[in-house]
């Protein structure tokens, strides 16, 4: 496709996705998220989806709007969230659900990414992480369908460790502030957080950028993710109701406190 990977809308970047892809997901709760692109997927209606990504999103935003519609079967995530729909179709057994402790999953993408299949470490030792038996899926009646297996322990200056398999998937989805039509991605503040690792993650990544500037004009100590690593750009549209940055959860001051 040449040096120039920019496509001209989300439906297109997204047009190959089928039923039962894997994907890995930029975001930390609302913050960073690809909006545009999983709203472009939401819209083509597919099913089966295998996900990974921090959490899910919310009720009615971000990977919520596809789990709502029933279009994720399997989510490999670090916690559950606020999100009261993941919490309903995973205690019901119609969504399977692979809890990782959260710094683990960031290595396990990263180590997809470049290419290392496995690595040890201490996190999950001496817990059913490491043990086995995390329910993945519940059967309807409340039993446990399927269960986390056991993982390889071995000691390392006397101190034991748990193997860890690295994370590939056939596509991912990242959010960033500024992208160069070459695939070189720049990330705002808290928004680099599961983005440069789900992006390294994909087979085919499709990053939409906030601001889309020629090969040339980024600094290379300013990018963050190098484009060798996104096979497809879009830029969102300014105004496009699906890129709306949502607030988690909005704290406020009590009315009438200084």
């Amino acid at each position: 496709m040449g040096l120039d990977k920019t496509v001209a809308s989300a439906a297109e970047a997204v047009a190959d996705i089928a039923d039962g892809a894997s994907l890995a997901v930029g975001g930390f709760g609302l913050c960073g998220i690809p909006g545009t692109l999983i709203d472009a997927l939401w819209q083509r209606g597919l099913n089966g989806l295998e996900i990974v990504s921090n959490n899910c999103g919310v009720d009615d935003w971000g990977l919520g709007l596809l789990l709502a519609a029933g279009q994720i079967s399997r989510m490999t995530s670090s916690y559950v969230g606020e999100n009261k729909e993941f919490a309903r179709q995973y205690l019901s057994g119609e969504l399977e659900v692979e809890l990782v402790p959260q710094g683990t999953l960031a290595e396990r993408l990263r180590a997809g990414g470049a290419g290392i299949p496995a690595f040890y470490t201490p996190a999950g030792t001496g817990t059913q992480v490491g043990e086995g038996g995390l329910p993945w899926r519940y059967a309807a009646d409340g039993s446990v369908a399927v269960a986390s297996p056991a993982k390889e322990t071995r000691e390392f200056d006397g101190r034991p460790y748990l193997l860890e398999h690295g994370i590939t998937t056939d596509f991912a989805l990242v959010h960033a502030t500024i992208g160069d039509r070459h695939g070189n991605l720049v990330f705002r503040s808290s928004a680099r957080n599961f983005n440069p690792l789900a992006a390294m993650a994909g087979r085919i990544t499709v990053a939409e950028v906030d601001h889309l500037v020629e090969p040339g004009e980024l600094d290379p100590d300013e990018v963050h993710l190098p484009g060798v690593f996104v096979q497809r750009v879009v830029r969102v549209t300014p105004g496009d109701p699906a890129a709306e940055r949502r607030i988690e959860r909005r704290t406020v001051r009590p009315e009438g406190d200084a």
